[in-house]
C-alpha cells in the first residue's frame, strides 16, 4: 500500500510491528479486543451487529456549495438509523456539519447587516459583486452546532426516538478520568434507548497539526479518527463510515482504471494509491483507512461506503447491516480462493480465448466432458449420495426437489448424449455469417454471431444443470459463473472439477467458475460491470427475486410456468387422457407441467370428461374448480383462489370454456406465456389455436412437458424464457449468442457519399453460404 509523504508504508506482516509500536504509547495503546469475540469475518455476519457507530463525513451532510446541510440525505440517514434503533440495536452517530451549518447562518447574518445605504451607494452593478468575508471555521462551528443538533432532534422525534448531544476534544481521550466519564455517559444513554450524537467541539479545538498522530497514536483531529476511537472504546460491533466515494479504490476513483476494493485485508493489502482528500472536512481516504485499520484491530468491523450516491443513499446503512455488497468491508480473514470479482474477470478473459478457438476445439472440450461424466460415474454418484443423505437428514426439501437433486446412471448417460449433441452444433455457432451487404463499391458489411460475454447461471437442486450449462457456454464461447444451491454442494464440486479438467485441454480452465464464496445472490446481481446476462433456473420465487434484485443486468427466464391444456370438443379421448396425465403427473414440479385444464363445455357430464377426472383421482391429483366449472356442479371441489396459480405439485385447476376463442382469451388473461397446448382432431381449430396463442411454446396433441431444450434437439438448455428479448422458449446455443458488424473498406469516408461526393450507396444483399 502506498501512502502520502509522512505516512508509513504498510507491507505484509507489518501490522504486528505496528501493534508493538502502538503498545508503547500511553493512553492510546493498541485497542483492546472486543469481548466476546473478534471482528466479523464475512459480510453476511454483519446482520448480527448490535452496537453500531455511523460516521457521517462532511461531504455527506454538507450541500454541494459547502454552505448549509443536505437535508434530504440527512433525513434519509436519520430514518435508517431510527429503523435499526427500533429493531433493538444500539446506534451512535459521529457527525460533521456544524461548520457548514454555521457558515450558512453567519453569511445570512452578514448580508442582512449590510447597510441599505451602502448597498444603494454601491450601485446595482457593484451590488452583484458584493462578497462575504472569509469566515473563521471555529466561529462557524459555534454558530452552527446548536442548529445542527436541533435539526437532528426534530428529525429523530418523528420516529419517537430521543437523541442526545456530546461534544468532545482530544483531551477527553487523553485524560483517563474524562475517558471513563465519557464512556459512562454513552453507556447510560444507550441503556435508555437514546441515540448519542457525537462531534468534535470545533469551536475550541486548535487547528490540526500535520502528521501529529503518525507515530501510532489515533488522535481525534478528524471525525474518522474520532469514530474509530469511539467505536473501540465502546466495543461497538461495527463502524460504518459514510463518505462521498463508494469505498476504497486501488487508485484515485477519478481515474479510468480505478477499481473498487470489495474487501480489504490488513497484512496482505493490495497496492493502493491515494488521491486528494474530500472537498470538505479534515479527513480523506487515507485518514479513513488508517482509522478503519485501527478499529479493526480493536475488534470492530468496518465498512466504508458512499452516503451521497443517489442510487444507494436511501438505504445504504440498512444494506450494509444486512450484509449486502456495499462499499469496502474490512476483514482480517482472507478467503482461500479468488473473490467473485476476480472469478468474473478470469471467466471473461478465458471466455474470449475460448471464443477464438476453432469450432472443432470447442467440440473437443465438450466431448471430453461427456466422456468424463461416464468415466467418473461412481465418483459423481457417491458425491450425490452425500448430498441426498444431508438433504434427507435436514428434511428441508420436498419430494419434487429431492427428485431434482438425485443423480442416477440413467441421468448421467442422458447428460452425455445431450452434451455430444451440443458439441455437434459448435460448427454453426461463433463467427457464423448472418448477413452480408455491399454498401458501396469496395465497402462490404458483414453481420456475424459472437458470444454475449460473461453469464451468471443460478440454479437450485439440479446438479445435472452444471454440465449442461457449461457445455452450452463452451459451445458459444461465453465465460460462465455458476451459483448452485447448498443442497448440491458435493455434486456440484465434483462436476465443476470435471468441467475444468475438460477445459484444460485447450488452456481455458478459468472460463467456467463455480461461485463458492459467501456472497448472497442479491450481491451477485449488482455486478453489472462484470456480468452480462443472468439466467436463473429454479422456482418461480427464485426467478422473481433475481429479476427484482438485478441492478442493470438483463435477466433471462420466466417468473412463472402457468401452462394450460385445452381439451376441445373434437378431441380424441385416449390422446387427451395420455397428454393430460403426462403434462400434470410426469414431473409436477417442472415449470412446463400443466397447471390449468381447460375443457370445452360440451364435454361436461359426458363419459369423456368422467374418464379424465377418474384418471386425475387415480394419480392423486388435487382438483380445484374454476368459477365457471364450479357453477355447473352441485357438489364441487374447492373453488380456486386464483386462476394465476403455479402449483408445482399434484394439484391443478379445471375450468370450462365455451370454444377455442374463449380458451385463447383465458390463456392470455391468466397464463404466463410459457407453454400451452390444445387436444383436438380438428386441424382447423388446432391451427387457429397455434397461430393465436401468444406463448413461447404452443403445441397440438402433445404434452407440455416437451418444452425442453434436450427434447427440442438443442442438446440442453440454460432455461426457458417467456420474455421477448432476446430469446424465447427453451434457450439453447442460439440464445447465448449476439452479433457484431464487420465493415471492410478501401479508405472511404462518409463525405464521399454527400450530395457533391464521388460515391453512391449500393446496399446490395450478397447471398450467405451456410456452413456444411
Amino acid at each position: 500500500m502506498l501512502w502520502k509523504a509522512g505516512w508509513p508504508i504498510y507491507r505484509p506482516a507489518s501490522i504486528k510491528r505496528l501493534a508493538r509500536h502502538w503498545s508503547n504509547v500511553p493512553f492510546l495503546t493498541v485497542p483492546p479486543r472486543r469481548t466476546p469475540g473478534k471482528p466479523f469475518a464475512h459480510r453476511s455476519d454483519l446482520k448480527q451487529a448490535k452496537r453500531i457507530v455511523v460516521k457521517l463525513g462532511s461531504a455527506v451532510v454538507t450541500r454541494g456549495d459547502e454552505c448549509g446541510l443536505a437535508l434530504g440525505r440527512l433525513a434519509s440517514i436519520v430514518e435508517q438509523v431510527s429503523v435499526l434503533q427500533n429493531q433493538g440495536r444500539e446506534m451512535m452517530i459521529v457527525t460533521s456539519g456544524a461548520v457548514a451549518f454555521g457558515k450558512q447562518r453567519l453569511r445570512h447574518e452578514i448580508l442582512l447587516s449590510q447597510s441599505v445605504r451602502q448597498a444603494l451607494h454601491s450601485g446595482q452593478n457593484q451590488l452583484k459583486d458584493m462578497t462575504v468575508p472569509v469566515l473563521e471555521a471555529r466561529a462557524c462551528a459555534a454558530a452552527g452546532q446548536s442548529g445542527l443538533m436541533a435539526l437532528y432532534e426534530a428529525m429523530f422525534t418523528q420516529y419517537s426516538i430521543c437523541a442526545a448531544q456530546i461534544l468532545v476534544t482530544n483531551l477527553d481521550f487523553h485524560d483517563e478520568q474524562k475517558r471513563r466519564n465519557l464512556s459512562s455517559t454513552l453507556h447510560e444513554l444507550l441503556r435508555m434507548n437514546i441515540v448519542p450524537i457525537i462531534n468534535t467541539n470545533d469551536a475550541v479545538v486548535p487547528p490540526p497539526e500535520p502528521n501529529s498522530d503518525f507515530q501510532g497514536v489515533i488522535s481525534i483531529k478528524d471525525n474518522d479518527s474520532l469514530a474509530a476511537r469511539l467505536a473501540v472504546e465502546m466495543r461497538a460491533d461495527m463502524l460504518i463510515v459514510l463518505s462521498d466515494v463508494e469505498g476504497l479504490f486501488d487508485s484515485p476513483p477519478g481515474l479510468d482504471d480505478a477499481k473498487l476494493i470489495d474487501t480489504f485485508y490488513p497484512g496482505d493489502q493490495q497496492s493502493v494509491t491515494f488521491g486528494t482528500k474530500s472537498r470538505v472536512g479534515l479527513g480523506g481516504m487515507e485518514a479513513k483507512v488508517k482509522a478503519a485499520l485501527w478499529a479493526l484491530q480493536g475488534g470492530t468491523s468496518v465498512v466504508i461506503a458512499s452516503g451521497t450516491h443517489p442510487k444507494v443513499t436511501g438505504h445504504v446503512i440498512n444494506d450494509i447491516v444486512e450484509g449486502k455488497k456495499v462499499g469496502t468491508f474490512f476483514s482480517e480473514v482472507k478467503p482461500a480462493g479468488p473473490s467473485i470479482e476476480q472469478q468474473a474477470e478470469m471467466a471473461r478473459a478465458d471466455g474470449r480465448v475460448m471464443a477464438s478457438l476453432q469450432p472443432e476445439q470447442r467440440a473437443d472440450i465438450i466431448h471430453r466432458l461427456a466422456d468424463l461424466l461416464t468415466d467418473n460415474r461412481d465418483e459423481i454418484l457417491k458425491a450425490n449420495e452425500r448430498d441426498m443423505e444431508k438433504a434427507v437428514t435436514l428434511g428441508r426439501l420436498s419430494q419434487p426437489l429431492l427428485k431434482r437433486l438425485t443423480l442416477t446412471t440413467a441421468k448421467l448417460n442422458s447428460l452425455a448424449i445431450g452434451l455430444r449433441q451440443i458439441a455437434a452444433s459448435t460448427q454453426d455457432s461463433v463467427g457464423r455469417l448472418i448477413r452480408k451487404t455491399r454498401v458501396a463499391k469496395g465497402l462490404d458489411l458483414e453481420q456475424i454471431t459472437v458470444p454475449i460475454g460473461v453469464l451468471l447461471v443460478i440454479f437450485e437442486s439440479r446438479p445435472d444443470c452444471l454440465p449442461q450449462v457449461s457445455a452450452l457456454a463452451i459451445a458459444s464461447g461465453n465465460g460462465l459463473l455458476l451459483k448452485g444451491g447448498k443442497e448440491a454442494t458435493y455434486s456440484n464440486h465434483v462436476l465443476h472439477h470435471l468441467t475444468q479438467e475438460a477445459l484444460s485441454m485447450h488452456g481455458v480452465k478459468d472460463a467456467v467458475h463455480l461461485v463458492s464464496t459467501r456472497e448472497e445472490v442479491e450481491d451477485l446481481c449488482r455486478l453489472d460491470k462484470l456480468i452480462d446476462l443472468i439466467i436463473p433456473r429454479g422456482s418461480s420465487q427464485l426467478v422473481r427475486d433475481i429479476q427484482k434484485a438485478s441492478k442493470g443486468i438483463p435477466v433471462l427466464g420466466h417468473s412463472e410456468g402457468i401452462c394450460h391444456i385445452y381439451v376441445d370438443s373434437d378431441a380424441n379421448i385416449e390422446k387427451a387422457i395420455k397428454i393430460v396425465r403426462d403434462s400434470k403427473c410426469d414431473y409436477p414440479a417442472a415449470c412446463n407441467a400443466m397447471e390449468t385444464l381447460l375443457v370445452h363445455r360440451d364435454l361436461l357430464r359426458t363419459p369423456f370428461f368422467d374418464q379424465i377426472i377418474d384418471m386425475l383421482r387415480v394419480e392423486q391429483v388435487k382438483i380445484h374448480a374454476g368459477p365457471k366449472f364450479a357453477s355447473y356442479l352441485t357438489f364441487s371441489p374447492s373453488e380456486v383462489k386464483s386462476l394465476r396459480t403455479e402449483y408445482g405439485d399434484l394439484e391443478c385447476c379445471i375450468e370450462v370454456v365455451n370454444n377455442v376463442q374463449d380458451a385463447i382469451e383465458h390463456i392470455h388473461k391468466y397464463g404466463s406465456s410459457h407453454t400451452d397446448a390444445i387436444v383436438t382432431e380438428s386441424e382447423e381449430t388446432a391451427e387457429y389455436f397455434m397461430q393465436h396463442v401468444d406463448s413461447a411454446c404452443v403445441f397440438w396433441n402433445a404434452s407440455t412437458r416437451f418444452s425442453d431444450g434436450y427434447r427440442f434437439g438443442l442438446g440442453a438448455e440454460v432455461g426457458i424464457s417467456t420474455s421477448r428479448i432476446h430469446a424465447r422458449g427453451p434457450v439453447g446455443l442460439e440464445g447465448l449468442l449476439t452479433t457484431k458488424w464487420l465493415l471492410r473498406g478501401e479508405g472511404q469516408a462518409v463525405s464521399d457519399f454527400a450530395e457533391q461526393g464521388s460515391m453512391s450507396y449500393i446496399h446490395e444483399n450478397i447471398p450467405v453460404l451456410q456452413r456444411t
